[in-house]
């Protein structure tokens, strides 16, 4: 079941964000002072390219840095990429074949906006 969810998500929506996270992650690695949000950018979209069947894990171990790169990524580009996730999750949810597609949407709200300190692991 998960991969049919993941390749009908793929289609409709997981190329078109990996692909926005992806130009994200070379722009934010072309400039050289924000390569950690570029890094943190490419696990972004490698997890919105195939979301189900994943789920996000906070690193305990992170450190003081991850908290700062997270207030001012959050500050910059989170509170934005998270409300467009939020924004283009509702009209998934209308029709019923779209609600799948909706919660993965949502899931990718909490890793938007605090990408630092993250980890995208397997569920099982």
């Amino acid at each position: 079941m998960r991969t049919i969810l993941n390749v009908i998500w793929l289609v409709f929506a997981g190329l078109w964000l990996a692909l926005g996270y992806a130009v994200a992650g070379i722009i934010c690695c072309v400039l050289i002072i924000t390569i950690p949000f570029g890094i943190a950018s490419f696990r972004i979209a490698a997890y919105a390219l195939w979301p189900f069947g994943r789920t996000v894990v906070r690193d305990p171990d992170a450190g003081a840095f991850s908290l700062i790169g997270n207030v001012i990524w959050c500050l910059v580009a989170g509170i934005w990429l998270a409300i467009g996730h939020v924004l283009t999750s509702i009209p998934l949810f209308i029709s019923i074949i779209g609600i799948p597609m909706g919660v993965a949407n949502l899931k990718l709200v909490p890793v938007s906006l605090l990408p630092l300190g993250a980890r995208i692991v397997d569920n099982d």
